[in-house]
């Protein structure tokens, strides 16, 4: 389990300085605001990118952009400046506020990742890619259609559904279970490692991570 580092140790630590050298990399955390949405499934976004923010020293406090449509949390790690993001437009505008950041921070998609919550992968997984299909979730599709798909993706499994009757929506705007709830700071940390070691070394690879216990 890859536990958040300040530096993650690696065999050539200088890799990561080269790599990130002069790069503004842009974390998005999705989920919807309002305190009614805290702990939801939906909001799994935020939670992560809230953990990376308080673990990571650098990183200042939020700030509401109106006019970029989020909060915005910024800081110099390593040789990288780091933008972090929570849309305030809900879900589905998304991406809204991630082509109004990229834009104003004059950010490369290449160098975008966003942290959501994914449906189709078991609580207790975290699936990391770059590219693909929105597989249903609004928000990607929302980020997507916005700034094309070649950006990363921190996938954090909510799934399976239960009941299977209910509908996805309603699933994923439901609190996690009591059970769910007692291993979040598991995967809060672990998101935040996996966020570190991309931050450092400036790739995400394509891997899938298990983070219960």
């Amino acid at each position: 389990m890859a536990w958040l580092q300040k530096r993650p140790q690696v065999s050539n630590p200088t890799m990561f300085y080269t790599v990130g050298l002069n790069k503004t990399i842009l974390l998005v955390g999705l989920g919807n605001p309002g305190k009614e949405y805290d702990l939801t499934r939906h909001n799994v976004g935020f939670l992560c990118i809230d953990e990376f923010v308080s673990r990571t020293e650098e990183m200042e406090d939020w700030l509401q952009k109106k006019d970029l449509k989020c909060l915005v949390s910024s800081g110099r790690v390593g040789d990288a400046r780091v933008i972090t993001i929570k849309p305030t437009t809900f879900m589905n505008l998304s991406g809204e506020a991630v082509r109004a950041v990229m834009n104003f921070y004059k950010v490369n998609p290449e160098y975008v990742a966003v942290i959501h919550d994914e449906l189709d992968i078991d609580f207790g997984q975290i699936r990391l890619r770059v590219g693909g299909s929105s597989a249903g979730h609004n928000g990607i599709k929302s980020v997507t259609a916005a700034i094309g798909e070649d950006y990363g993706r921190v996938r954090v499994g909510v799934g399976p559904k239960r009941p299977d009757a209910i509908k996805s929506e309603d699933f994923v705007l439901q609190k996690f279970s009591a059970e769910e709830q007692t291993q979040l700071p598991n995967l809060t940390r672990e998101v935040s490692a996996i966020i570190s070691e991309y931050v450092y070394g400036g790739e995400l690879p394509h891997d899938t991570r298990n983070f219960l216990v």
